[in-house]
């Protein structure tokens, strides 16, 4: 009881007595006062760097990192064919017995290879040299004389072997013959490249539109490019680029002008994309139509250089739409190609983006080589292995078939 008596009142300003007595607490609290305006000031005026969730993380290279393809020229394609002419579809002959002028007549090789002479039923003569065709009339006449007859046949035009030249050519367009010519000889009976004929003529207007891009120039035999190198071939003479052809082979010289970018594969529509400086890899599959449901994002590759020999990138198309990689940045000609599944090999992938291109530009410009309008852009990629044939608009002109 006594102490409760003499304990001291409770007085709420005694927590701040501390405060009262000391002067220099009293002028610290006075100055953060002051000063607190001016520091709520200046962090509103430099807010500091700003976040941006597609900026990649440290250690992230906006480089890509190239790969170049190689393939070397098979020995065999540099040596002539050792088989003889053989009949096709097309093909012009003159028939008739030596013993009698009035049975000559002209046959033509149809479609299911067959010809029609005489009292005979059709032949089929297709995939046979002349010598064989000639004993097999013999032999089917045999049976409506009494002799043995003997048979003239003189080849008078050749449409199945055709070589189709196109691009930026003297004189561009499809070559029937009936040996197999090498690639030289083949680009001098079309006149040569624009870009070497400019050179040879100064009356040629070899301006950058009509240049032929040596580079870029390809020969695509049977749905496949082959690993012809233009340049060392016209440009320096390097005779290891000069194989021979064959039937169907396709050449084409692109322009040196051409700013194009090309995506193809699992996209909304495939298709040649005008290039404009800064376009990436994002953009051009937008104007693509963007990705097919089925697309599998994570492989898909970037082609650049040469035809001849292509350099590939493979990028995750996934990190680059989340922020997690840079959006590679495009140059011209580049092709972008979005596959349906993951590979396993890259050389193999590299071919079959690069067959897939040769394959889709050969259609077009066989297209445009065969239709009696006006030449339209290529705007339609079919895969390699389709075995598409395309028909031309007039009746007198051959199918055009890429295998």
């Amino acid at each position: 009881m006594d102490r409760q008596k003499h304990r001291p009142a409770h007085n709420p300003s005694n927590l701040y007595e501390p405060m009262k007595t000391c002067p220099r607490n009293r002028c610290l609290l006075a100055l953060f006062l002051g000063l607190l305006p001016a520091l709520l000031l200046t962090g509103c005026q430099h807010p500091g760097p700003r976040f941006n969730p597609f900026q990649p993380g440290p250690g992230v290279s906006s480089e890509l990192e190239m790969t170049t393809l190689t393939n070397g020229i098979n020995p065999a394609w540099l040596q002539p064919p050792a088989g003889q002419f053989t009949l096709g579809p097309g093909d012009r002959l003159e028939v008739e017995l030596v013993d009698d002028t009035n049975t000559l007549t002209t046959c033509i090789v149809g479609p299911d290879g067959k010809i029609y002479f005489g009292l005979l039923p059709g032949m089929d003569v297709w995939g046979l040299t002349l010598p064989q065709t000639k004993a097999m009339l013999e032999q089917g006449l045999n049976e409506y004389y009494r002799e043995q007859p003997r048979v003239s046949i003189i080849l008078r035009g050749v449409e199945s072997r055709r070589i189709w030249l196109l691009g930026r050519l003297q004189t561009p367009g499809v070559y029937y013959m009936t040996n197999s010519p090498t690639l030289l000889e083949a680009i001098a009976t079309a006149g040569g490249s624009l870009s070497l004929a400019g050179q040879r003529d100064l009356s040629i207007n070899n301006s950058i539109d009509e240049q032929a891009d040596l580079s870029r120039a390809f020969v695509v035999r049977r749905g496949r490019r082959l690993p012809i190198d233009f340049q060392r071939l016209i440009e320096a003479g390097d005779l290891s680029q000069n194989i021979y052809l064959e039937p169907d082979d396709f050449v084409y010289f692109p322009p040196l002008s051409a700013h194009e970018v090309y995506v193809i594969g699992a996209v909304g529509l495939p298709r040649v994309v005008a290039y404009q400086p800064g376009m990436t890899m994002a953009s051009a599959i937008a104007n693509a139509g963007g990705p097919a449901p089925e697309a599998f994002l994570s492989h898909v590759a970037i082609v650049r250089g040469s035809v001849s020999q292509p350099r590939i990138a493979i990028v995750d198309y996934k990190a680059v739409m989340t922020g997690n990689r840079p959006d590679p940045v495009l140059q011209p000609h580049d092709i972008v190609y979005v596959p349906l599944e993951p590979y396993r090999y890259l050389v193999r992938y590299g071919e079959l983006i690069m067959n897939t291109f040769v394959s889709s530009v050969a259609i077009n410009e066989g297209i445009r080589a065969v239709s009696s309008g006006p030449a339209q852009p290529a705007g339609v990629f079919i895969p390699v292995g389709s075995r598409i044939t395309v028909t031309p608009s007039s009746p007198a002109q051959g199918p055009v078939i890429i295998p």
